[in-house]
Protein backbone atom coordinates (compact mmCIF):
# COMPACT_ATOMS: atom_id res chain seq x y z
CA UNK A 1 0.00 0.00 0.00
CA UNK A 2 1.08 3.39 -0.64
CA UNK A 3 1.79 6.40 1.15
CA UNK A 4 -0.90 8.97 0.65
CA UNK A 5 -0.12 11.75 -1.26
CA UNK A 6 1.12 15.14 0.40
CA UNK A 7 -1.70 17.62 0.92
CA UNK A 8 -0.37 21.08 -0.25
CA UNK A 9 -1.28 23.54 2.92
CA UNK A 10 -2.54 25.97 0.25
CA UNK A 11 -5.25 23.64 -0.39
CA UNK A 12 -6.69 24.33 2.82
CA UNK A 13 -5.92 28.05 2.73
CA UNK A 14 -7.62 28.41 -1.22
CA UNK A 15 -10.86 26.38 0.56
CA UNK A 16 -11.06 28.40 3.06
CA UNK A 17 -10.24 32.20 1.26
CA UNK A 18 -13.50 30.84 -1.04
CA UNK A 19 -15.81 29.93 1.97
CA UNK A 20 -15.22 32.52 3.98
CA UNK A 21 -17.40 35.08 2.16
CA UNK A 22 -20.41 33.03 2.94
CA UNK A 23 -19.76 32.76 6.98
CA UNK A 24 -19.59 36.80 6.84
CA UNK A 25 -22.58 36.83 4.83
CA UNK A 26 -24.39 34.51 7.01
CA UNK A 27 -23.05 36.33 10.00
CA UNK A 28 -24.66 39.98 8.48
CA UNK A 29 -28.19 38.00 7.98
CA UNK A 30 -27.84 36.42 11.21
CA UNK A 31 -27.53 39.94 12.85
CA UNK A 32 -30.22 41.27 10.62
CA UNK A 33 -32.60 38.48 12.22
CA UNK A 34 -31.27 39.32 15.98
CA UNK A 35 -31.38 43.15 14.94
CA UNK A 36 -34.62 43.42 13.36
CA UNK A 37 -36.78 39.91 14.42
CA UNK A 38 -36.22 39.33 17.49
CA UNK A 39 -33.76 36.17 17.14
CA UNK A 40 -32.06 35.12 19.85
CA UNK A 41 -28.69 36.43 20.42
CA UNK A 42 -27.59 32.43 21.45
CA UNK A 43 -29.41 30.85 18.80
CA UNK A 44 -27.97 33.37 16.17
CA UNK A 45 -24.12 32.32 17.18
CA UNK A 46 -25.63 28.39 17.35
CA UNK A 47 -26.31 28.75 14.05
CA UNK A 48 -23.14 30.33 12.45
CA UNK A 49 -21.23 27.84 14.10
CA UNK A 50 -22.91 25.12 12.61
CA UNK A 51 -22.88 26.73 9.30
CA UNK A 52 -19.12 27.07 9.51
CA UNK A 53 -18.40 23.94 11.24
CA UNK A 54 -19.84 22.03 8.13
CA UNK A 55 -17.60 23.80 5.86
CA UNK A 56 -14.73 22.19 8.07
CA UNK A 57 -16.72 18.58 8.01
CA UNK A 58 -17.18 18.76 4.21
CA UNK A 59 -13.42 19.77 3.26
CA UNK A 60 -12.31 15.94 3.38
CA UNK A 61 -14.70 15.39 0.56
CA UNK A 62 -13.89 18.73 -1.55
CA UNK A 63 -10.21 18.77 -1.12
CA UNK A 64 -9.71 17.43 -4.33
CA UNK A 65 -11.45 19.87 -6.12
CA UNK A 66 -9.42 22.75 -4.67
CA UNK A 67 -5.57 21.09 -5.22
CA UNK A 68 -4.02 23.21 -7.64
CA UNK A 69 -3.46 21.10 -10.43
CA UNK A 70 -2.57 20.75 -14.54
CA UNK A 71 -4.56 24.09 -16.30
CA UNK A 72 -4.33 22.32 -19.19
CA UNK A 73 -7.71 20.65 -19.31
CA UNK A 74 -6.79 18.05 -22.32
CA UNK A 75 -4.23 16.70 -20.77
CA UNK A 76 -6.22 13.82 -19.82
CA UNK A 77 -6.55 13.41 -23.33
CA UNK A 78 -3.37 12.67 -25.12
CA UNK A 79 -2.57 9.23 -25.52
CA UNK A 80 -6.06 8.12 -25.29
CA UNK A 81 -6.90 4.88 -27.97
CA UNK A 82 -10.35 4.65 -29.89
CA UNK A 83 -12.23 3.68 -32.57
CA UNK A 84 -12.87 5.60 -35.79
CA UNK A 85 -16.71 5.73 -36.35
CA UNK A 86 -16.41 6.88 -39.61
CA UNK A 87 -13.20 6.96 -42.43
CA UNK A 88 -11.55 10.14 -40.93
CA UNK A 89 -9.57 11.50 -44.77
CA UNK A 90 -8.42 14.18 -42.99
CA UNK A 91 -11.67 14.86 -40.85
CA UNK A 92 -14.37 12.43 -38.99
CA UNK A 93 -15.62 11.11 -35.89
CA UNK A 94 -14.09 8.81 -33.53
CA UNK A 95 -15.44 7.32 -30.04
CA UNK A 96 -12.92 8.00 -27.28
CA UNK A 97 -14.51 6.30 -24.35
CA UNK A 98 -18.16 6.75 -24.25
CA UNK A 99 -17.89 10.04 -26.28
CA UNK A 100 -17.61 10.69 -29.71
CA UNK A 101 -15.68 13.21 -30.94
CA UNK A 102 -14.64 15.07 -33.83
CA UNK A 103 -11.20 14.35 -35.31
CA UNK A 104 -8.84 14.81 -37.72
CA UNK A 105 -5.83 13.76 -39.57
CA UNK A 106 -1.97 14.43 -38.14
CA UNK A 107 -0.26 15.35 -40.83
CA UNK A 108 0.84 12.80 -43.07
CA UNK A 109 -1.27 10.01 -42.14
CA UNK A 110 -2.91 7.89 -44.64
CA UNK A 111 -6.83 7.80 -44.24
CA UNK A 112 -8.37 6.03 -41.34
CA UNK A 113 -10.90 3.72 -42.01
CA UNK A 114 -14.43 3.17 -39.86
CA UNK A 115 -13.69 0.63 -37.10
CA UNK A 116 -10.01 1.43 -37.10
CA UNK A 117 -7.83 2.02 -34.11
CA UNK A 118 -6.70 5.63 -33.42
CA UNK A 119 -4.39 7.54 -30.92
CA UNK A 120 -4.76 11.05 -29.77
CA UNK A 121 -1.82 12.67 -30.57
CA UNK A 122 -3.18 16.54 -29.64
CA UNK A 123 -6.47 18.34 -29.40
CA UNK A 124 -7.29 22.13 -31.03
CA UNK A 125 -10.18 23.69 -29.47
CA UNK A 126 -13.03 20.62 -29.64
CA UNK A 127 -11.14 18.73 -32.46
CA UNK A 128 -8.34 15.82 -31.54
CA UNK A 129 -5.28 15.18 -33.79
CA UNK A 130 -5.14 11.46 -34.07
CA UNK A 131 -3.34 9.06 -35.43
CA UNK A 132 -3.81 5.21 -36.37
CA UNK A 133 -2.89 2.77 -33.48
Amino acid sequence: MSPPAKRSPRTFARYVALEAPGWVLAAWVLWLLVDKAGLAPWLAGLLWTLWVAHDFVLYPWLRDAYEPGDPDATAPLLGRTGLARERLDPTGYVRIGAELWRAELSPGCAAIETGAGVRVLAVRGLTLVVEAC
